[in-house]
């Protein structure tokens, strides 16, 4: 009996031995894919949704969203391959990639423009501004030349009418207006809510002026994205499972903005409901080329010259073998 009892315990003991070595060494086959993020908001929420929803870790990639400010930095880090992938405004990657750098778009993150000029109290309309500090994420983004733009049609030149503050985005922005440092600023669903909930004034949305833009891009290095193209179709299956979970799975999907933005839950309702319905995010992270078209006008108008051909600077073939790969649509 006593050698049944031991010779079972020996079989128990090489079972977990086992298992724990199987679990280290499937633990160990995981790849450290690093990402870089501008901001953390509803509309990047999916680096963060495909990690803690298990898509990345299904094609067996680690990956780690890193926040970094502004497009210049992201760009630099992605250059000298400390990231493997960075979300880019459309404009600053392919503008970057037209004057030389070997950068290429393969997927869309937002697919247009969910930003609010939000107003301090005593600001009613936009052409109110003449002679405020109006706050943006970077002086030089896609974001910013959408501002100027607006605020031209409204008779506003920059920078005889107004001044420009780089405050961060996101949440920053909206804590410069609040702290008074700025008249006015542009907020991004369902931040404008937020504001408006303290008395600050939504003076127009971006999206009204120009319904067709492609904001944000997936950027990788041409040269690293053939070399590893396994690699990076991997990560794409992963970020289409995360766009497709938002739209198939609304209650669950305002629940998790609500906690990992955070958000309280009105507001990530609010969010989803605007980005759903205005297809911000495409289901497959596809880019909207006519919006990448319009976005490339609005770059080269701002730079004074002819808007580089943004076809020439994206290659979709990698996305599209993810999708394949995952089945239907």
């Amino acid at each position: 009996m006593r050698d049944r009892n031991r010779s079972a315990k020996l079989f128990l003991f090489a079972f977990l031995a086992i298992a724990f070595v199987c679990a280290s060494a499937s633990a160990q086959e995981k790849i450290k894919f690093p990402v870089g993020v501008g901001t953390k908001t509803i509309g990047t929420n999916m680096f963060w949704l495909a990690t803690k929803k298990g898509f990345f870790d299904d094609v067996g990639l680690d990956v780690q969203p890193v926040l970094l400010r502004g497009t210049a930095i992201t760009m630099q880090a992605l250059v000298s391959e400390s990231l493997f992938l960075v979300l880019g405004s459309a404009d600053g990657t392919v503008g970057a990639a037209a004057t030389g750098a070997a950068l290429v778009a393969v997927g869309g993150v937002v697919n247009g423009l969910t930003q609010a000029i939000v107003g301090g109290k005593n600001y009613k309309t936009l052409k109110d501004l003449r002679g405020a500090t109006i706050g943006v994420q970077v002086l030089t983004s896609g974001a910013t030349n959408v501002l100027k733009q607006i605020l031209k049609q409204n008779g506003l030149e920059y920078p005889a009418d107004y001044k420009l503050l780089a405050v961060g985005g996101g949440n920053f922005n909206l804590a410069a207006l609040i702290s008074g440092q700025l008249g006015a600023t542009y907020l991004v669903v369902p931040l404008d809510y937020t504001a408006e909930q303290q008395g600050f004034n939504v003076l127009g949305y971006f999206k009204d002026y120009f319904p067709n833009y492609q904001l944000s891009v997936l950027a990788v290095k041409r040269a690293w994205a053939e070399k590893n193209r396994g690699l990076l179709i991997r990560f794409l299956k992963g970020a289409v499972r995360a766009h497709r979970w938002l739209y198939a799975n609304k209650e669950a999907a305002i629940d998790f903005l609500a906690k990992e933005i955070p958000l309280k839950p009105e507001l990530a309702r609010r969010g989803w409901e605007y980005y759903t319905t205005n297809r911000i995010w495409h289901p497959n992270a596809e880019i909207n080329l006519e919006g990448l078209k319009f976005t490339m006008q609005v770059y080269a108008e701002q730079l004074k010259g002819p808007p580089p051909d943004p076809l020439k600077y994206i290659d979709q073939s990698y996305l599209q073998q993810a999708i394949r790969e995952l089945g239907e649509r």
